[in-house]
């Protein structure tokens, strides 16, 4: 994603957060969700353009309700 990109999706309104309001949202730590991203541990999206990193506010609650369990299965 080029930074022009990245200007135009801010332009058309979209809901980029950095990576400590992502981590608030979450309720993580921005080192957290920084070894998420290096470890690939959860399939978290994230844009990256440079040395930026954001994220879609629709993409963390899309993954907050994938993780949703209705019962104390863990897997």
């Amino acid at each position: 994603m080029t930074t022009e990109n990245l200007a135009a999706l801010l332009k058309r309104g979209a809901d980029l957060l950095d990576d400590k309001a992502a981590a608030d949202l979450l309720d993580v730590s921005p080192g957290t969700l920084s070894v998420w991203r290096s470890t690939g541990r959860y399939n978290l999206p994230f844009l990256k353009v440079g040395r930026k990193v954001r994220y879609r506010r629709t993409d963390l609650l899309a993954w907050l309700e994938s993780r949703t369990r209705e019962n104390g299965a863990t897997a």
